[in-house]
Protein backbone atom coordinates (compact mmCIF):
# COMPACT_ATOMS: atom_id res chain seq x y z
CA UNK A 1 0.00 0.00 0.00
CA UNK A 2 1.16 3.08 -1.13
CA UNK A 3 0.01 6.38 1.01
CA UNK A 4 -0.89 9.25 -1.66
CA UNK A 5 -1.46 12.57 0.75
CA UNK A 6 -2.57 14.68 -2.38
CA UNK A 7 -3.10 14.36 -6.15
CA UNK A 8 0.79 15.47 -6.61
CA UNK A 9 1.34 12.61 -5.00
CA UNK A 10 -0.57 10.49 -7.24
CA UNK A 11 1.09 11.78 -10.63
CA UNK A 12 4.41 11.44 -8.71
CA UNK A 13 3.31 7.86 -8.71
CA UNK A 14 2.30 7.59 -12.40
CA UNK A 15 5.60 9.41 -13.08
CA UNK A 16 7.41 6.80 -11.46
CA UNK A 17 5.92 3.59 -12.63
CA UNK A 18 6.53 5.60 -16.00
CA UNK A 19 10.43 5.17 -15.50
CA UNK A 20 10.09 0.87 -15.75
CA UNK A 21 7.75 0.66 -19.04
CA UNK A 22 8.05 -1.63 -21.97
CA UNK A 23 6.19 -1.81 -24.53
CA UNK A 24 3.12 -4.28 -24.57
CA UNK A 25 2.57 -4.04 -20.50
CA UNK A 26 -1.26 -3.49 -19.45
CA UNK A 27 -1.92 -1.30 -16.63
CA UNK A 28 -5.49 -1.77 -15.19
CA UNK A 29 -6.16 1.59 -13.12
CA UNK A 30 -9.48 1.17 -10.75
CA UNK A 31 -11.13 3.12 -8.17
CA UNK A 32 -14.09 4.95 -7.92
CA UNK A 33 -15.13 8.36 -9.92
CA UNK A 34 -12.77 11.02 -8.78
CA UNK A 35 -10.06 8.67 -7.32
CA UNK A 36 -7.26 9.55 -9.01
CA UNK A 37 -7.10 7.45 -11.77
CA UNK A 38 -7.01 10.34 -14.75
CA UNK A 39 -4.55 12.07 -12.73
CA UNK A 40 -1.97 8.78 -12.09
CA UNK A 41 -2.27 8.32 -15.80
CA UNK A 42 -1.15 11.83 -16.51
CA UNK A 43 1.84 11.54 -14.73
CA UNK A 44 2.87 8.53 -16.08
CA UNK A 45 2.51 10.18 -19.75
CA UNK A 46 3.85 13.09 -18.88
CA UNK A 47 6.91 11.52 -18.28
CA UNK A 48 6.75 8.98 -21.10
CA UNK A 49 5.81 11.34 -23.64
CA UNK A 50 6.85 14.39 -22.58
CA UNK A 51 3.22 16.12 -23.16
CA UNK A 52 1.56 18.29 -20.62
CA UNK A 53 -1.28 18.81 -22.37
CA UNK A 54 -3.28 15.33 -21.54
CA UNK A 55 -7.36 15.10 -21.50
CA UNK A 56 -9.63 12.76 -19.95
CA UNK A 57 -10.35 9.77 -22.44
CA UNK A 58 -14.21 9.62 -21.83
CA UNK A 59 -15.76 11.03 -24.53
CA UNK A 60 -13.04 9.66 -27.25
CA UNK A 61 -12.50 6.38 -24.92
CA UNK A 62 -8.49 6.09 -26.54
CA UNK A 63 -6.36 8.96 -26.87
CA UNK A 64 -2.63 7.77 -28.02
CA UNK A 65 0.19 9.24 -26.96
CA UNK A 66 3.81 8.98 -28.80
CA UNK A 67 6.69 7.75 -26.73
CA UNK A 68 10.39 6.77 -27.12
CA UNK A 69 10.46 2.98 -28.38
CA UNK A 70 6.26 2.44 -28.38
CA UNK A 71 2.64 3.96 -27.96
CA UNK A 72 1.09 5.04 -24.52
CA UNK A 73 -2.79 4.31 -25.01
CA UNK A 74 -5.03 5.57 -22.47
CA UNK A 75 -8.62 4.14 -22.37
CA UNK A 76 -11.35 4.96 -20.65
CA UNK A 77 -13.77 2.17 -20.71
CA UNK A 78 -16.79 3.79 -18.43
CA UNK A 79 -18.79 4.52 -21.73
CA UNK A 80 -18.02 0.81 -23.29
CA UNK A 81 -21.64 -0.73 -23.89
CA UNK A 82 -20.01 -4.06 -24.37
CA UNK A 83 -16.59 -5.96 -23.64
CA UNK A 84 -16.23 -7.11 -27.54
CA UNK A 85 -16.11 -3.65 -28.05
CA UNK A 86 -12.90 -2.87 -27.08
CA UNK A 87 -12.02 -5.28 -30.29
CA UNK A 88 -13.44 -2.52 -32.64
CA UNK A 89 -11.35 -0.04 -30.43
CA UNK A 90 -8.39 -2.12 -31.33
CA UNK A 91 -6.61 -3.10 -27.93
CA UNK A 92 -6.08 -6.07 -28.65
CA UNK A 93 -3.69 -5.26 -30.89
CA UNK A 94 -2.68 -2.42 -28.54
CA UNK A 95 -1.98 -4.69 -25.60
CA UNK A 96 0.87 -6.37 -27.84
CA UNK A 97 3.11 -3.64 -28.74
CA UNK A 98 1.98 -0.58 -27.05
CA UNK A 99 1.43 0.43 -23.46
CA UNK A 100 -2.13 0.46 -22.06
CA UNK A 101 -3.48 2.27 -18.84
CA UNK A 102 -6.88 1.36 -18.88
CA UNK A 103 -9.32 3.10 -16.30
CA UNK A 104 -12.92 1.12 -15.83
CA UNK A 105 -11.35 -2.28 -16.62
CA UNK A 106 -13.81 -4.20 -15.26
CA UNK A 107 -15.99 -3.54 -18.47
CA UNK A 108 -13.40 -5.62 -20.65
CA UNK A 109 -15.17 -8.16 -18.59
CA UNK A 110 -11.71 -10.44 -18.79
CA UNK A 111 -12.41 -10.67 -23.01
CA UNK A 112 -8.68 -9.38 -23.60
CA UNK A 113 -6.45 -10.66 -20.63
CA UNK A 114 -5.10 -10.25 -17.80
CA UNK A 115 -3.01 -6.90 -16.63
CA UNK A 116 0.37 -6.71 -16.06
CA UNK A 117 0.07 -4.63 -13.03
CA UNK A 118 -3.20 -3.39 -11.50
CA UNK A 119 -3.42 -0.32 -9.39
CA UNK A 120 -6.12 0.33 -7.22
CA UNK A 121 -6.97 3.62 -5.73
CA UNK A 122 -9.25 4.08 -2.68
CA UNK A 123 -9.68 6.83 -0.37
CA UNK A 124 -7.40 6.96 2.74
CA UNK A 125 -9.97 8.35 5.35
CA UNK A 126 -7.80 11.72 5.99
CA UNK A 127 -8.59 13.05 2.87
CA UNK A 128 -5.90 11.56 0.56
CA UNK A 129 -5.89 8.06 -0.69
CA UNK A 130 -3.83 4.84 -1.19
CA UNK A 131 -3.24 2.87 -4.22
CA UNK A 132 -2.65 -0.65 -4.20
CA UNK A 133 -0.16 -2.19 -6.54
CA UNK A 134 -0.75 -5.92 -7.67
CA UNK A 135 2.07 -6.91 -9.85
CA UNK A 136 1.60 -10.13 -12.43
CA UNK A 137 5.26 -11.68 -12.96
CA UNK A 138 6.43 -9.72 -15.32
CA UNK A 139 5.49 -6.57 -13.20
CA UNK A 140 7.33 -8.53 -9.84
CA UNK A 141 11.20 -7.25 -10.07
CA UNK A 142 10.49 -3.72 -10.91
CA UNK A 143 7.21 -2.75 -8.73
CA UNK A 144 9.98 -3.37 -5.48
CA UNK A 145 12.02 -0.81 -7.41
CA UNK A 146 8.76 1.76 -6.76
Amino acid sequence: MIPLADPAATAALGRALGEYLRPGDVIFLQGDLGAGKTTLARGLIEAVAGVSDIPSPTYNIVQIYEAPGFDVWHVDLYRLKAAEEAFELGLDEAFRSAVCLVEWPERLQGVLGAPGLEVQLQPDGAGGRVAILRAGPEWEDRIVAI
